[in-house]
């Protein structure tokens, strides 16, 4: 399976939601399943799902669908979902603890460290993880090969932290803190910024209410 170059993002971000249905079929023990079934399922057309699929190859059979624990493999190999990404969160505020308390060792996040600077934290733990002090961040990244790191600190804290992640070497940076961060070329950043998507859901809300 080969991926093809410059694929649009719109694209990319829909390979999640077709993942979990495509996981939910699997425990209601469907084996095979149209395009155009999955799409009325998921809300895209027929057309829609068959030309995502073909930006990374070919699959299922005109007139058989696709075998579903095959393509949830596949998407899985093309999200990269497959293998173990080690992952460190810094800022164990209630962000950070929540994070640290979902199920993500399913998408392959192991999760080494929990850091923080509030003494009331240091020491305790989150599902077997113990907080410690952001003092001895740069340590532990030393010591470990971090694939992703995990920004939940205030704005005021996120750059330093971030210069820290990248000067050790970490590539994958998910930013939870309200600040747009410098990084160089060569890391990837996810921003998550929470008002903002709120402030997204208000206009549309709002304009919705306009119209009627």
């Amino acid at each position: 399976m080969e991926k093809k170059k410059n694929i649009s993002m719109a694209v990319i971000k829909r390979l999640p939601k077709y993942h979990r249905y495509l996981n939910e079929l699997m425990k209601n023990d469907v084996d095979r399943i149209s395009s155009k079934e999955l799409g009325e399922k998921i809300g895209f057309t027929a057309s829609q799902i068959r030309q995502d699929l073909n930006c990374f190859g070919d699959f299922g059979q005109q007139g058989y669908g696709y075998n579903i624990r095959e393509l949830y493999g596949q998407i899985s190999t093309i999200l990269g979902i497959d293998r173990i990404y080690n992952t460190v969160i810094v800022g164990a505020g209630n962000i950070g603890q929540a994070i640290a308390n979902y199920r993500f060792n399913r998408l392959g996040i192991n999760l080494t460290g929990i850091f923080d600077a509030n003494p009331e934290l240091i020491g305790k733990s989150i599902k077997d993880v113990e907080i410690k002090d952001v003092a001895n961040l740069k340590e532990h990244l030393d010591n470990n090969f971090i694939d992703i790191g995990v920004i939940c600190v205030p704005r005021i804290n996120a750059q330093k932290v971030c210069d820290v992640m990248v000067k050790c070497g970490i590539k994958g940076i998910w930013n939870f803190a309200p600040v747009d961060l410098s990084i160089p070329e060569d890391v990837t950043v996810e921003n998550v910024h929470l008002s903002e998507s709120l402030m997204t859901l208000i206009y549309l809300l709002h304009t919705k209410q306009d119209e009627e």
